[in-house]
């Protein structure tokens, strides 16, 4: 796929256009709700996820979507041609409700089982990572455009990001066996993987379950940078289009090849 079939620009612009709507109520004395997965929820997710709804629905109405609120309400489309958008209004509802300023808004497009489109906007800082080719990812901040390339590990060693609210150090030491390692950082939501991709850091582990609107956007972001998401039980690129939408444990990488240690 060498060409979108819509413009970035309009689809990033939606991902802003949530964002504002996001900030405007994580500004207020907001209520926090509990859906029947135990997580949290809302209402600027509900409000972000509708505005975007409305904008992909009017540029590419031919595209089928899935957002992680319209699921959790029922609402799976028919994803049997190759492109479906995946929409995830805020990543790290969790960040949101505590008001540490590391949530995300995210777009993606994936293409038969792969995300070759993303744009992920964390508000609070104004910052909005995404793909201008499956093969080009910029970030645009303060009125300047960076084109993101991720870095070769420094000979210190890889510096690691954590997830600030869900990390299982047994499980990440395990992953990260015999890997050179300089630091350890926490973080929240799919932000982490646009940190590797502006080479901030070199590795994410994931030690907790996630679904494909958490990392799709982020994902293709990171590829397109220079580097990958894999499956962390068998070391393969990470898919998606799976049952149920269900990712299994993974690790970030700023490099394309992983090799799993055995």
């Amino acid at each position: 796929m060498n060409a979108y079939p819509f413009d970035v620009k309009q689809i990033a612009a939606l991902a802003v256009k949530a964002g504002d709507a996001v900030m405007e109520i994580y500004g207020s004395d907001f209520a926090v709700y509990e859906k029947d997965d135990m997580s949290p929820v809302t209402d600027a997710d509900l409000k972000a996820e509708g505005i975007i709804f409305e904008g992909l629905h009017a540029l590419t109405p031919d595209i089928p979507l899935i957002g992680e609120e319209h699921l959790a309400a029922g609402g799976l489309p028919d994803l049997s041609q190759s492109l479906f958008w995946l929409v995830d209004p805020i990543d790290g509802t969790a960040d949101f409700v505590k008001k540490n300023g590391e949530f995300t808004v995210n777009i993606a497009l994936i293409k038969d089982a792969a995300p070759v489109f993303g744009v992920v906007y964390v508000p609070v800082r104004r910052a909005l990572y995404y793909t201008v080719s499956p093969d080009e990812a910029v970030k645009e901040q303060d009125g300047q455009t960076t084109v993101l390339k991720t870095r070769a590990v420094p000979s210190a060693g890889y510096s690691v990001l954590n997830s600030r609210t869900h990390c299982d150090e047994t499980v990440v030491e395990k992953m990260l066996s015999g890997l050179k390692i300089a630091d350890k950082q926490p973080c929240g939501s799919s932000l982490k993987f646009c940190l590797i991709a502006e080479g901030k850091a070199d590795v994410y582990p994931c030690s907790h379950k996630t679904k494909e609107w958490d990392t799709a956007a982020a994902h293709a972001v990171l590829r397109a940078a220079g580097g990958e998401v894999f499956d962390a039980e068998t070391g393969r690129v990470l898919t998606y289009r799976k049952e149920g939408l269900k990712n299994p444990t993974i690790i970030s990488f700023g490099q394309k090849g992983w090799t799993k240690s055995a």
